[in-house]
């Protein structure tokens, strides 16, 4: 494989008023009904994934990608997931590198980068492992802590040696034959497994016939796939499958596809991979070799030619495409290919994560819908989760959120970029409002830059919000600071490209939902015009102190979107929980100061009227219950505008 570094239960708890947590009993009984699983690629093993993929005829691409050496390159890379899980991988993989620490906890290692994508991008991952430098009892401790992590796969190779030459390890393996054993003796049949194949024969094989046999040792010893070392010509592959499948080996053999991007990056893969280049790619590569975006060009094309014959050939089920971290010739060879899927259909209307633990995982409260990371991390603890309803009269017990600078929970953009977006100085709640109207708008500010986030929003406008725009920029203007928001939706088909969600030949249904922090003059006049429109509408009003002001249940959840399918229950992926909201108030509010007050210096104009909007304004949340008929909460606002607008009444 491609181990290279290129530089470039459910619980319930009592709450108090501020949405505090006591530890909670793990709750025996459940009022939550049990629903069919929407999309059985959550609950399937990555060996049926390909299984089903194979029968069906349906060609499939993974990705490998290598851990990075900084903090900074941590939040990148997670970044990048996000984008490129859009195209639809059915898995991605994570390299070892034995001299980065990769079974620890930092960000930067191998166990985390691959946990953070299962459970934090939802991508189906498999973690590399490998003997070097490692005792028997080591190596089962990391596979212990993988399947606590949520990990489910592993690609078992002996690995590359420190130095020049390998040396064994006492009480270690010095084989992947003998890992695979080891893997199925303590796990049973847990972990799929995945080895790696070497279509010119191992580099330190006696030869291509001796290490055939090694290979199907692997697989005899329990190797559910093969995962193939790069080459550059079709037919060096087609005759490995072919020689696989003579002696015995039948289970899926997935080309490693290497898209040339660099000649630097090339002669480096090429002298740790102790492969030859064929002459005629060399022809083609010297005399452009400082040409970058040229190699890259003929990279591509080279790529997508020879996938082209593979696909064809009918021994190639999918492809498995060696990144080095980069996206641009990785999803252009797709796309040329046919094979990325951008913006695939949403099993739910949010974000899901691949732990095994959650794959019956089907209801969330909505205020999270713009931070699904924060609320997986603070519901990693739970046993189980809600699962057909959110359900009533019980608590839920949000682990607290203090580590804000966990690299899968910081922005994506650099401090530099945030300042140029939100203001290198601020002299006014005004130029607070405005920065929100430009992330609505996408209108550059003042410096000539555009709001791509904001604290509560790591990312630009989604389709479905653009719908809202020009209210939302009507409203953010005069202090209405929404941080999240949806319209009604009154029977749209599941297969809708902006609202849409679930399996085809389905419906979806939405109330209007509308949250943001206004000043508490403005929540003054919201209350006086809120009473016109009791019981349409559902409200809660909270400041940072635990202020509390709601006219719905206390206990009883509203939901605010639900889905009808054929032959299954309704489903119904997002509430609007008064419980939650109290353990979500504590983190909208203290992102004010974790993610934009700290930018600027203690003491400092800017960070005085951040924490002035954070100690003196409230937090609201308003449900339109009629969705059937036009989104009256843009009149409740206008509502309130007339009645701070309107002239004071004489005196007598």
């Amino acid at each position: 494989m491609v181990n290279q570094r290129v530089d470039t239960g459910w619980q319930t708890c009592k709450s108090d008023s501020s949405g505090g947590s006591n530890s909670g009993e793990s709750s025996k009984e459940s009022s939550r009904c049990s629903t069919p699983v929407l999309d059985t690629d959550r609950t399937d093993r990555l060996r049926d994934k390909m299984r089903r993929r194979i029968e069906s005829g349906d060609r499939w691409f993974s990705l490998e990608f290598f851990p990075p050496r900084t903090a900074g390159g941590a939040v990148n890379l997670i970044a990048r997931f996000d984008r490129m899980g859009s195209g639809g991988p059915l898995f991605i993989d994570i390299t070892w590198h034995p001299a980065g620490d990769p079974g620890s906890d930092k960000e930067t290692s191998s166990m985390m980068i691959a946990s953070t994508a299962v459970n934090y991008c939802g991508l189906e991952s498999i973690l590399h492992l490998t003997c070097c430098k490692q005792t028997k009892e080591k190596i089962t401790a990391h596979l212990k802590k993988a399947k606590q992590l949520g990990l489910k796969n592993i690609m078992a190779l002996r690995g590359d040696p420190i130095g020049a030459d390998w040396e064994e390890e006492e009480g270690g393996f010095n084989y992947a034959t003998d890992l695979v054993k080891h893997i199925r003796h303590e796990f049973d049949d847990y972990f799929d497994i995945c080895v790696a194949g070497y279509p010119t024969g191992h580099p330190e094989a006696e030869s291509y016939e001796e290490d055939l046999k090694h290979l199907k040792e692997k697989v005899d010893a329990g190797a559910h796939f093969i995962v193939t070392q790069l080459f550059f010509r079709v037919e060096t592959f087609l005759k490995f499958v072919k020689d696989c499948r003579a002696i015995g080996i039948s289970c899926p053999i997935l080309p490693g596809i290497f898209p040339i991007q660099g000649y630097h990056s090339l002669r480096q893969l090429v002298k740790l991979s102790k492969l030859e280049v064929p002459e005629e790619i060399m022809q083609v590569i010297e005399p452009i070799k400082d040409n970058d975006d040229a190699i890259r060009n003929y990279g591509i094309h080279h790529a997508v030619e020879m996938c082209k014959v593979l696909l064809a050939s009918g021994d190639v089920p999918g492809l498995h495409i060696y990144t080095l971290n980069r996206e641009v010739a990785t999803i252009e060879v797709l796309k040329q290919l046919g094979l990325w899927a951008e913006d695939p259909r949403r099993p739910l209307p949010w974000a899901v994560s691949a732990h095994p633990k959650r794959k019956v995982e089907d209801v969330r409260p909505i205020f999270w819908a713009s931070r699904p990371k924060s609320y997986i991390y603070r519901t990693q603890d739970w046993d189980d989760f809600p699962n057909g309803r959110w359900g009533n009269s019980s608590s839920p017990a949000f682990g607290e959120l203090t580590d804000y600078y966990l690299f899968y929970l910081k922005s994506k953009s650099p401090k530099e970029a945030l300042l140029k977006m939100w203001g290198e100085e601020l002299t006014s709640e005004e130029s607070v409002y405005e920065v929100f109207t430009n992330y609505i708008t996408l209108q550059p500010n003042q410096s000539g830059h555009k709001v791509r986030c904001l604290p509560w929003n790591d990312d630009p406008l989604a389709p479905e919000t653009n719908m809202l725009k020009e209210e939302l920029e009507k409203v953010n203007r005069r202090g209405v600071l929404t941080i999240n928001s949806q319209p009604n939706i009154n029977g749209k088909p599941s297969s809708d490209p902006v609202v849409g969600w679930g399996p085809p030949g389905g419906y979806v249904f939405q109330k209007a939902y509308l949250e943001f922090f206004t000043s508490s003059e403005n929540v003054s006049a919201l209350l006086k015009v809120l009473k016109k429109y009791e019981p349409r509408v559902n409200y809660h009003i909270v400041n940072v102190q635990g202020k509390n002001i709601t006219n719905a249940h206390d206990m009883q959840p509203n939901a605010v979107t639900w889905g009808i399918f054929p032959g299954r229950e309704i489903i119904q992926p997002t509430v609007v929980d008064p419980v939650s909201f109290m353990y979500w108030k504590d983190e909208a509010f203290a992102l004010w100061i974790e993610q934009w007050g700290k930018l600027y210096e203690e003491e400092s104009p800017s960070r005085m009227i951040i924490q002035y909007i954070h100690d003196n304004y409230f937090l609201v949340n308003l449900v339109d219950n009629d969705f059937p008929l036009n989104n009256c909460l843009w009149q409740v606002i206008d509502g309130m505008f007339e009645l701070l607008d309107a002239p004071p009444e004489p005196l007598e």
